[in-house]
Protein backbone atom coordinates (compact mmCIF):
# COMPACT_ATOMS: atom_id res chain seq x y z
CA UNK A 1 0.00 0.00 0.00
CA UNK A 2 1.72 3.30 -1.36
CA UNK A 3 1.17 6.82 0.65
CA UNK A 4 -1.75 7.86 -1.52
CA UNK A 5 -3.40 4.74 -1.03
CA UNK A 6 -2.96 5.01 2.62
CA UNK A 7 -4.19 8.41 2.97
CA UNK A 8 -7.13 7.81 0.94
CA UNK A 9 -8.25 4.57 3.55
CA UNK A 10 -7.45 6.61 6.31
CA UNK A 11 -10.05 9.55 5.33
CA UNK A 12 -12.55 6.25 4.46
CA UNK A 13 -12.44 4.40 7.32
CA UNK A 14 -11.82 7.16 9.99
CA UNK A 15 -15.20 8.07 10.52
CA UNK A 16 -16.03 3.92 11.25
CA UNK A 17 -12.95 4.82 14.23
CA UNK A 18 -16.50 7.28 15.34
CA UNK A 19 -18.83 5.21 14.93
CA UNK A 20 -16.91 2.00 17.33
CA UNK A 21 -15.85 4.56 19.89
CA UNK A 22 -19.32 5.83 20.08
CA UNK A 23 -20.48 2.31 20.70
CA UNK A 24 -18.10 1.46 22.92
CA UNK A 25 -18.87 4.38 25.16
CA UNK A 26 -22.43 3.18 25.48
CA UNK A 27 -21.99 -0.03 26.18
CA UNK A 28 -19.03 0.17 28.96
CA UNK A 29 -20.45 3.51 30.08
CA UNK A 30 -17.29 5.81 29.46
CA UNK A 31 -18.48 9.80 29.76
CA UNK A 32 -15.67 10.82 27.51
CA UNK A 33 -15.01 9.40 23.81
CA UNK A 34 -12.24 11.25 23.16
CA UNK A 35 -9.46 9.05 24.71
CA UNK A 36 -11.49 5.99 22.56
CA UNK A 37 -10.89 7.84 19.44
CA UNK A 38 -7.54 8.27 20.17
CA UNK A 39 -7.01 4.88 20.53
CA UNK A 40 -8.82 3.76 17.75
CA UNK A 41 -7.29 6.41 15.59
CA UNK A 42 -3.79 4.22 16.25
CA UNK A 43 -5.69 1.01 15.58
CA UNK A 44 -6.72 2.50 12.56
CA UNK A 45 -3.47 3.31 11.17
CA UNK A 46 -2.00 0.31 12.58
CA UNK A 47 -3.88 -2.10 10.94
CA UNK A 48 -3.51 -0.49 7.88
CA UNK A 49 0.22 -0.62 8.35
CA UNK A 50 -0.12 -4.48 8.92
CA UNK A 51 -3.20 -5.24 6.71
CA UNK A 52 -2.39 -8.78 4.25
CA UNK A 53 -5.23 -8.83 1.47
CA UNK A 54 -3.80 -12.52 0.87
CA UNK A 55 -4.99 -13.68 3.95
CA UNK A 56 -9.04 -13.15 2.57
CA UNK A 57 -10.55 -10.96 4.91
CA UNK A 58 -11.04 -7.26 3.88
CA UNK A 59 -9.27 -4.42 4.66
CA UNK A 60 -12.58 -2.72 6.34
CA UNK A 61 -13.47 -6.37 8.79
CA UNK A 62 -9.97 -6.32 9.53
CA UNK A 63 -9.48 -2.60 10.51
CA UNK A 64 -12.81 -3.12 12.28
CA UNK A 65 -10.68 -5.79 14.22
CA UNK A 66 -7.82 -3.95 14.88
CA UNK A 67 -9.72 -0.52 15.72
CA UNK A 68 -11.93 -1.94 18.53
CA UNK A 69 -9.07 -4.17 20.26
CA UNK A 70 -6.85 -0.80 20.48
CA UNK A 71 -9.88 0.69 22.06
CA UNK A 72 -10.72 -1.87 24.60
CA UNK A 73 -6.67 -2.08 25.31
CA UNK A 74 -7.31 1.38 26.62
CA UNK A 75 -9.57 0.95 28.58
CA UNK A 76 -7.66 -2.15 30.37
CA UNK A 77 -4.97 0.14 30.68
CA UNK A 78 -7.35 2.63 32.95
CA UNK A 79 -8.91 -0.43 35.10
CA UNK A 80 -7.33 -0.46 38.99
CA UNK A 81 -8.47 -4.27 38.44
CA UNK A 82 -5.61 -6.20 36.78
CA UNK A 83 -6.85 -8.70 34.04
CA UNK A 84 -4.75 -11.41 35.40
CA UNK A 85 -7.39 -10.85 38.80
CA UNK A 86 -10.68 -10.95 36.36
CA UNK A 87 -9.44 -14.29 34.61
CA UNK A 88 -8.66 -16.17 38.56
CA UNK A 89 -12.38 -14.48 39.34
CA UNK A 90 -14.03 -16.30 36.34
CA UNK A 91 -12.06 -19.16 36.68
CA UNK A 92 -13.11 -19.55 40.10
CA UNK A 93 -16.99 -18.85 38.83
CA UNK A 94 -16.34 -21.73 36.21
CA UNK A 95 -15.39 -24.33 38.69
CA UNK A 96 -18.29 -23.97 41.31
CA UNK A 97 -20.86 -23.39 38.91
CA UNK A 98 -19.36 -26.70 37.50
CA UNK A 99 -19.55 -28.41 40.84
CA UNK A 100 -23.10 -30.15 42.30
CA UNK A 101 -21.73 -28.92 45.65
CA UNK A 102 -19.74 -25.76 45.59
CA UNK A 103 -15.99 -25.44 47.26
CA UNK A 104 -15.25 -23.91 50.68
CA UNK A 105 -13.12 -20.75 50.77
CA UNK A 106 -10.40 -22.83 51.84
CA UNK A 107 -10.56 -25.52 48.77
CA UNK A 108 -10.95 -23.12 46.51
CA UNK A 109 -7.83 -21.51 47.44
CA UNK A 110 -6.35 -24.60 47.69
CA UNK A 111 -7.29 -25.20 43.98
CA UNK A 112 -6.75 -21.72 42.48
CA UNK A 113 -3.87 -20.30 44.54
CA UNK A 114 -4.28 -16.26 44.88
CA UNK A 115 -7.96 -16.29 44.49
CA UNK A 116 -9.05 -14.68 47.94
CA UNK A 117 -6.28 -11.82 46.90
CA UNK A 118 -7.99 -11.64 43.36
CA UNK A 119 -11.28 -11.13 44.80
CA UNK A 120 -9.94 -8.59 46.80
CA UNK A 121 -9.17 -6.71 44.32
CA UNK A 122 -12.21 -7.17 42.11
CA UNK A 123 -14.12 -6.16 45.13
CA UNK A 124 -12.31 -3.41 46.09
CA UNK A 125 -11.84 -2.03 42.55
CA UNK A 126 -7.93 -1.30 43.79
CA UNK A 127 -4.74 -2.43 42.54
CA UNK A 128 -3.61 -5.20 44.54
CA UNK A 129 -0.22 -6.94 44.49
CA UNK A 130 -1.05 -10.97 43.75
CA UNK A 131 2.07 -11.86 45.00
CA UNK A 132 1.40 -10.63 48.78
CA UNK A 133 -0.65 -11.48 51.26
CA UNK A 134 -4.03 -9.92 52.45
CA UNK A 135 -3.03 -8.91 55.74
CA UNK A 136 -3.99 -11.10 58.80
CA UNK A 137 -7.58 -10.99 59.88
CA UNK A 138 -8.62 -8.58 57.08
CA UNK A 139 -11.94 -8.34 56.14
CA UNK A 140 -13.22 -7.31 52.50
CA UNK A 141 -15.55 -4.60 52.24
CA UNK A 142 -18.10 -3.60 49.49
CA UNK A 143 -19.35 -0.01 48.86
CA UNK A 144 -22.41 0.14 47.85
CA UNK A 145 -23.07 3.53 48.19
CA UNK A 146 -22.90 4.26 44.25
CA UNK A 147 -25.07 1.17 43.80
CA UNK A 148 -28.23 1.85 40.98
CA UNK A 149 -30.54 -0.07 42.53
CA UNK A 150 -29.97 0.85 45.96
CA UNK A 151 -29.76 5.07 45.07
CA UNK A 152 -33.07 3.84 42.45
CA UNK A 153 -35.15 2.95 45.73
CA UNK A 154 -33.32 5.61 48.02
CA UNK A 155 -34.48 8.73 45.45
CA UNK A 156 -37.97 6.82 44.73
CA UNK A 157 -38.61 6.50 48.90
CA UNK A 158 -37.82 10.40 49.11
CA UNK A 159 -40.12 11.06 46.25
CA UNK A 160 -42.93 9.22 47.80
CA UNK A 161 -42.23 10.88 51.19
CA UNK A 162 -42.89 14.27 49.17
CA UNK A 163 -45.57 13.52 47.74
CA UNK A 164 -47.68 11.70 50.93
CA UNK A 165 -46.83 15.26 52.87
CA UNK A 166 -48.23 16.99 50.09
CA UNK A 167 -51.22 14.94 50.66
CA UNK A 168 -51.63 16.10 54.37
CA UNK A 169 -54.18 18.40 55.92
CA UNK A 170 -52.40 21.81 56.57
CA UNK A 171 -51.75 21.68 59.79
CA UNK A 172 -50.50 18.32 60.07
CA UNK A 173 -48.36 19.31 56.85
CA UNK A 174 -47.46 22.14 58.96
CA UNK A 175 -46.73 20.12 61.72
CA UNK A 176 -44.25 17.90 60.11
CA UNK A 177 -42.19 20.59 58.33
CA UNK A 178 -41.66 22.78 61.14
CA UNK A 179 -40.99 19.51 63.48
CA UNK A 180 -38.87 17.80 60.88
CA UNK A 181 -37.33 19.64 58.42
CA UNK A 182 -37.26 22.78 61.07
CA UNK A 183 -36.40 20.95 64.10
CA UNK A 184 -39.22 23.06 65.86
CA UNK A 185 -40.03 21.05 68.91
CA UNK A 186 -43.48 20.32 69.52
CA UNK A 187 -44.46 22.33 72.69
CA UNK A 188 -43.09 25.13 70.77
CA UNK A 189 -45.12 24.44 67.41
CA UNK A 190 -48.50 24.49 69.73
CA UNK A 191 -47.63 27.59 70.87
CA UNK A 192 -47.31 29.08 67.22
CA UNK A 193 -50.47 27.35 66.38
CA UNK A 194 -52.22 28.52 69.53
CA UNK A 195 -53.52 25.11 70.08
CA UNK A 196 -52.95 22.97 73.29
CA UNK A 197 -50.01 20.26 73.40
CA UNK A 198 -52.08 17.53 73.17
CA UNK A 199 -54.00 18.36 70.26
CA UNK A 200 -50.34 19.05 68.21
CA UNK A 201 -49.24 15.46 69.33
CA UNK A 202 -52.81 14.14 67.91
CA UNK A 203 -51.95 15.64 64.79
CA UNK A 204 -48.72 14.53 64.65
CA UNK A 205 -49.30 10.74 64.79
CA UNK A 206 -51.97 11.13 62.68
CA UNK A 207 -49.63 12.97 60.37
CA UNK A 208 -47.17 10.42 60.50
CA UNK A 209 -50.10 7.22 60.35
CA UNK A 210 -51.42 9.13 56.85
CA UNK A 211 -47.77 9.43 55.55
CA UNK A 212 -46.59 6.13 56.75
CA UNK A 213 -48.96 3.92 55.11
CA UNK A 214 -49.25 6.40 51.68
CA UNK A 215 -45.41 5.64 51.78
CA UNK A 216 -45.02 1.94 52.48
CA UNK A 217 -48.14 1.38 49.47
CA UNK A 218 -46.24 3.64 46.83
CA UNK A 219 -42.93 1.91 47.42
CA UNK A 220 -44.53 -1.68 47.11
Amino acid sequence: MNADERERNVRKLFPVVFKIAHRVARICRVPDEDDLVGDGALGLVRALDSYDATRGVSLDRYARHVILGAMLNGLRRKDPISERARRRVREAERVQAARETPLSERELEEALPGIARARAQVERGLPLSLDAPLPAGARIGIDWSNDPAQLYESIARERAVYRALERLSPRQREIVVQHYFAETPLRAISESMSVTPQRVSQLHCAALHRMRAAVIGEVR
